[in-house]
């Protein structure tokens, strides 16, 4: 349907691209500041969601035909999950990758790795989606020299990578270096992109996990903006503009169970951005205010038990999703409590947004619930929980201050052990876990690893440093060294030495060295 039709239900009734009060209150419409009704006025009638659906399994080959199956089925844009070695800058034949290898994502440790995962993919007409953070500038730079290869320009590339550390110490625990030269790291990127990847989203600021953890909504929403707050002021202290980067900062949140609550904190967050982005930091560029955000539905929703559940809690979580006003979103499969995704189960998910772009009316008007008065009013009071909780951030110094005292983790710990404490007594209902518990042992198929891929990585990547010059990667990795110590831009050097064929590992080592680690205590190691 052109986006200039006149749309109408099924029993004939005109929609129109947005509603406004008919009593004439003052609520700006779609597309206007601070964008708490969407970022475009037309929501979604031009152009629906992205739906990029997360894949990763064993082997680069493996994961490359996942995202080949869902291409031809539909999905619009790749999201790529990587092994918890990778995530944590560890080469697949590290002693400490024994036995994860491939386990939760696609193990990458060279090019060559990049090269098999991207195969055949044109890279200039696809966004991708990289769920990587303490090593995720060197995934990015791989990504970068892999499209070169295809002959797609780095003014080309569009996707988002999520390069969101500060998250990792409050909720997740991907780590690998302390807090301050992580966030060197994450600018840098941000500098770069600017210059060389200008379609780029440089950071995916993540309330996801943080809502994975344990977290209040209220919280989730709080402690995203209060890092994306740090992440602009690391930025401008740099020296950088704040409009030439804002633009490309994008946000990641959690579509959890409320669906009415959800809506609101989408909502909320648009506007307590744009306001932080006009008034604390005086951007002028309407680009820059405007919160994007893509969305998961809930992992730590899904059940073990009754794990066809799963399907009805993921429609309702992707709606609120919708109906909130999110520019992408990835679908949980229903057998995610159990194992990576079938192709059975990925499918459902990804027919899951399909109906509700074409069946349910999901791309009809812009902010279809605003003006409801329990929309509004959660709207409100979610954004007032938010801006107390952020400066009492504000108070301690701001993110990272607030990360290296531990209290963002013990406020996340006290809300998931409250949330635990409520389904233990039954007060707060899990069908099928404690409540409406009959038929909560049913099988299903799932998936299944490869025993031997993790073996097939580990000779892939040691043929990669038989072959390679082993000269020109020790020149590379030195000079990556020489630049960590000191305040130049570390991509270009990174860069160099994964076209000389260094390993993402080896060049994690040499940070190791230069900036030691961090530890859940917030002290270097």
């Amino acid at each position: 349907m052109a986006a200039d039709e006149q749309r109408r239900t099924d029993s004939g009734i005109p929609v129109r691209p947005f509603y406004s009060d008919a009593d004439g209150a003052d609520r700006p419409d779609p597309g206007s500041y601070p964008y708490t009704r969407g970022v475009r006025r037309d929501g979604y009638r031009q152009r629906a969601w992205t739906m990029r659906q997360y894949a990763g399994f064993s082997s680069a080959e493996e994961t490359n035909t996942r995202f080949r199956l869902l291409l031809d089925r539909g999905q619009t844009g790749l999201s790529v999950a990587f092994d918890l070695p990778t995530q944590l800058g560890l080469d697949s034949d590290h002693p400490l990758a024994r036995g994860e290898v491939g386990r939760t994502g696609v193990a990458i440790d060279s090019i060559e790795d990049m090269r098999l995962l991207m195969a055949g993919i044109p890279l200039g007409d696809v966004s991708t989606s990289m769920t990587i953070n303490a090593p995720g500038s060197l995934l990015l730079l791989l990504y970068e020299l892999v499209a070169e290869e295809q002959g797609v320009a780095g003014e080309r590339l569009s996707g988002t990578i999520q390069n969101d550390i500060l998250k990792e110490y409050i909720a997740r625990g991907n780590y690998i270096f302390p807090a301050r030269p992580s966030m060197r790291l994450t600018v840098d990127t941000f500098r770069y992109c600017t210059e060389r990847l200008p379609r780029w989203n440089t950071i995916s600021i993540s309330g996801y996990h943080i809502r994975e953890a344990g977290s209040t909504a209220a919280q989730e929403l709080a402690f995203t903006i209060a890092n994306g707050i740090a992440y602009v002021q690391a930025a401008v202290d740099a020296g950088l503009e704040v409009d030439a980067f804002a633009q490309r900062l994008s946000f990641f949140f959690n579509a959890h169970n409320d669906f009415f609550q959800e809506v609101a904190k989408f909502r909320a967050a648009r506007m307590l951005w744009a306001e932080l982005m006009r008034e604390r930091f005086g951007a002028g560029d309407e680009r820059s205010l405007m919160l994007r955000f893509h969305a998961q539905t809930g992992g730590s929703t899904l059940t073990a038990q009754q794990p066809e559940n799963n399907i009805v809690r993921v429609a309702i979580q992707a709606f609120s999703a919708v109906c909130g006003g999110g520019q992408s979103l990835h679908t949980n499969g229903y057998d995610e409590a159990l194992a990576l995704p079938t192709e059975r189960s990925a499918t459902i998910a990804l027919r899951t947004q399909q109906i509700l772009a074409t069946e349910a009316g999901g791309t009809s008007t812009a902010d279809p619930l605003g003006g409801s008065y329990y929309i509004e009013a959660l709207t409100t009071a979610l954004a007032d929980q938010a801006r107390e909780l952020i400066a009492e951030i504000d108070r301690m110094g701001g993110a990272v201050a607030a990360v290296e005292r531990g209290w963002v983790q013990d406020q996340i710990e006290q809300a998931a052990f409250a949330h635990h404490r409520r389904v233990q007594s039954g007060e707060e209902v899990i069908v099928g876990v404690n409540r409406y518990t009959e038929g909560s042992g049913e099988r299903i198929e799932l998936h299944t690893i490869d025993p031997e891929a993790e073996r097939r990585q580990i000779e892939r990547t040691r043929a990669v440093r038989a072959r390679r010059d082993s000269g020109a990667v020790e020149q590379a990795l030195a000079e990556v060294g020489r630049v960590a110590g000191g305040e130049d831009n570390l991509l270009p050097a990174m860069r160099e030495a994964l076209r000389a064929e260094a390993t993402v590992g080896e060049v994690c080592e040499v940070l190791r060295g230069s900036w030691g680690t961090y530890d859940a205590h917030g002290a270097p190691g």
